[in-house]
C-alpha cells in the first residue's frame, strides 16, 4: 500500500505514462493504422513497430530540434520502409499519405492526453519536487517545450544522455539523485511493470503504475504500492483533492 505521508518527491515516466495516458505506443500506432485503413495485419505491424525502433535506436535520425509530430514521423517512416522491404507493402502503396496519416493522428492523441495531463501536473509540481526519467532520442527538452511540460520538472533524465536504459535501475537511480532524497521517500509513477516499476522498486522507491493496455499480457501477479487506470487518478491519490 502506498504510504502517501512518506512520499517526499516524484519520479515520472514519460512516454506511454503522460503522452497517452498509459497506452503503450504500439497500441496507439495500430490504432493509427486501423483508422487509416493499413492494409496490414497486426503481428506484422508488431514487427513492423520493433524494426521502427530500433532504426531509431541505431541511427542518429532524432535531431534535438524535432518536436514529436517529428519524431512519429520518422518512426511512421521506418516502419513503412520495412514494411515494403519485407514485402508486406507493394512499392505503388501510398506510403507518403500513410506516413503523414500517422504521425497527425498519433500527435493529435498525445496532445489530447498531455492536456490532459498538465493540470495534475501543474498541481502535484506545487506540493512534490519532480523529475522525469524517459527513454527518448536527445529532443526531450523540444517535446516538453512543444507540449508546454516544460516548467514542471527539476531534471530530466534522459536515456540518450545519460548512455543508460531502462530497464537498467541505474537510470532510475539518476532520477532519485537528482530528485534530492533518499529512495524510500520517491515514488515512481510509470506504465510499464517491466520497465518502470521493478526497476524503481528494486532502488527502495514507492511505485505508482499506470495499468493499462501493455505490449506484452500481464502476467497477473504484477504488484505495486498502489495501482491506477488514469492519469487523473494521481490527484486525489497524491493530494487528497
Amino acid at each position: 500500500m502506498l504510504q502517501k505521508d512518506n512520499i517526499k518527491a516524484l519520479v515520472f515516466d514519460y512516454g506511454g505514462t503522460i503522452d497517452t495516458n498509459g497506452l503503450h505506443w504500439a497500441e496507439v500506432i495500430w490504432r493509427a493504422y486501423q483508422a487509416l485503413e493499413i492494409p496490414i495485419g497486426r503481428e506484422c505491424f508488431r514487427e513492423a513497430y520493433v524494426q521502427g525502433e530500433r532504426a531509431l535506436g541505431s541511427h542518429p535520425l532524432v535531431e534535438p530540434r524535432h518536436n514529436f509530430w517529428h519524431v512519429l514521423r520518422l518512426k511512421a517512416e521506418a516502419q513503412m520502409q520495412w514494411l515494403q522491404a519485407d514485402g508486406h507493402l507493394s512499392a505503388e502503396a501510398p506510403v507518403a499519405r500513410y506516413v503523414s496519416g500517422i504521425a497527425d493522428w498519433c500527435y493529435a492523441y498525445a496532445q489530447s492526453a498531455v492536456n490532459a495531463a498538465r493540470p495534475v501536473l501543474k498541481d502535484l509540481s506545487a506540493q512534490y519536487p519532480m523529475v522525469l526519467v524517459s527513454n527518448f532520442y536527445g529532443n526531450l527538452h523540444t517535446v516538453l517545450a512543444d507540449f508546454h511540460l516544460d516548467g514542471f520538472f527539476r531534471a530530466l533524465v534522459e536515456s540518450a544522455a545519460v548512455g543508460v536504459r531502462k530497464p537498467d535501475p541505474a537510470i532510475f537511480r539518476l532520477g532519485v539523485e537528482k530528485a534530492g532524497f533518499p529512495a524510500a521517500v520517491v515514488a515512481v509513477v510509470g506504465d510499464s511493470y517491466d520497465k518502470d516499476i521493478l526497476p524503481a522498486r528494486s532502488l527502495g522507491c514507492q511505485t505508482i503504475w499506470l495499468k493499462k493496455a501493455g505490449w506484452m499480457p500481464f502476467r497477473g501477479d504484477e504488484t505495486a504500492e498502489a495501482v491506477i487506470n488514469d492519469f487523473a487518478e494521481l490527484r486525489p491519490l497524491l493530494l487528497g483533492a
